[in-house]
């Protein structure tokens, strides 16, 4: 995106340099990285970078209004409602397309947004190792704000672990080491000391909960949460007898799972902004736009872009059974920003912030970037393409 800085990477790039950076990037954890990583980063102009933020600074504002529990109330799914929800999420991302506008330039889109963690530790250790191997302007970062290494780690070990000791602090997911994204819980554990632990691993006494660690049962008092509740449904009966995290525990989340819900697709209807595409919940439509191809149709309850419908048709919309958990978005332009040595990539840019106890707002603190040559982003869009898959964003400062 800074067109200078993308010409002396291009001209800097090799390929036998792109796999000795890889090599060194596996090393640390060899295997644990089951995703594709983009042979390049993505430098973005601080101008471009504000216009994010400023936008997610105005999503924020509506997350603090004293309504927005309520507004927000019907997105958790009956069954999944977790008990002892605090009055912040811990941890939010911001989904931005780098898109085209009517004028032909540049501007961000939000395309989702998420209650939830993610990468947050992968994006420490991998933008570190790139540095190594390419040359990296010292005035652009992957941290936002005025954040450091130094002064992220300790607010994502304060975000986490809190007060406690961390044998007392849990990762906790579906078969962590399992999941492609396990290289990130083991950046955790490396930088924060918690230990990933599969939920089939806990133990419940009365209303408290254990895990062994080294042979010894040993009480759990904080939960970092990455299980998708969508995800520990399908998976219910292959997994045996479960503690039933939604019931009153003795323990603490970050952040708690009912701010998945919260902050979601099912938010998007309520903003109005210059870079939030119009958004409506398909049951609250009096009348279907007539340029329906210009929007995409997707479902509240699910994740990873599962049941999303592209090219929308009235046969579609007529499909749907239940409308209230659907809703119908305007499409954007994604821009062909990238240039790679065959066609141009799109770009997608997720802001991550952190929200620590008694902070009235969340701190916008680092990112991660996705590249794609399909026609969304994702893994199963970009099979057998190169300069595509996870990245990271380099902010001017």
């Amino acid at each position: 995106m800074e067109t200078g800085l993308r010409k002396a990477f291009k001209e800097e790039f090799s390929e036998s340099k792109y796999y000795s950076f890889l090599e060194s990037l596996n090393s640390k954890h060899p295997g644990a990285i089951e995703f594709r990583i983009a042979e390049t980063p993505v430098f973005i102009p601080q101008l471009f970078g504000n216009k994010m933020l400023e936008t997610c600074e105005s999503i924020v504002d509506f997350i603090k209004d004293p309504a927005f529990k309520s507004l927000t109330e019907r997105s958790i799914l009956p069954g999944e409602k977790v008990a002892n929800e605090n009055d912040h999420p811990h941890m939010i991302a911001f989904d931005f397309g780098v898109c085209t506008n009517e004028m032909g330039e540049l501007e961000p889109q939000l395309i989702e947004m998420q209650g939830f963690p993610t990468l947050y530790a992968f994006q420490v250790y991998y933008p570190g190792v790139l540095r190594e191997f390419f040359d990296i302007p010292d005035n652009y970062s992957q941290y936002l704000g005025d954040y450091t290494e130094q002064s992220y780690l300790m607010d994502l070990q304060e975000v986490i672990v809190g007060r406690h000791k961390t044998e007392n602090v849990i990762l906790l997911e579906i078969k962590p080491h399992e999941q492609k994204t396990k290289i990130d819980f083991y950046c955790t554990q490396d930088y924060l000391g918690i230990k990933p632990v599969c939920i089939t691993e806990l133990i419940l006494e009365g209303k408290q909960l254990f895990y062994m660690l080294n042979g010894k049962k040993t009480r759990v008092l904080r939960i970092y949460n990455r299980i998708i509740f969508d995800d520990l449904s399908a998976r219910q009966a292959t997994l045996g007898n479960l503690v039933d995290i939604t019931q009153d525990l003795e323990v603490e989340w970050v952040p708690h799972p009912n701010w998945f819900y919260r902050i979601s697709k099912f938010t998007l209807p309520f903003i109005q902004h210059p870079y939030v595409p119009e958004t409506f919940f398909l049951n609250e439509i009096k009348q279907l736009p007539g340029d329906l191809h210009n929007y995409v149709l997707k479902p509240l309850f699910s994740f990873a872009g599962q049941g999303v419908v592209i090219d929308v048709t009235i046969e579609d919309i007529d499909g749907i059974k239940d409308p209230e958990n659907w809703i119908l978005q305007r499409k954007v332009q994604y821009a062909d920003v990238i240039e790679t040595p065959d066609i141009p990539a799109k770009v997608e840019i997720r802001l991550m912030y952190l929200w620590k106890d008694g902070e009235k707002r969340p701190r916008a603190a680092i990112n991660l970037v996705r590249l794609s040559k399909g026609k969304m982003i994702g893994v199963r869009y970009n099979k057998d393409k190169e300069w595509v898959g996870g990245s990271v964003g380099f902010f001017e400062r």
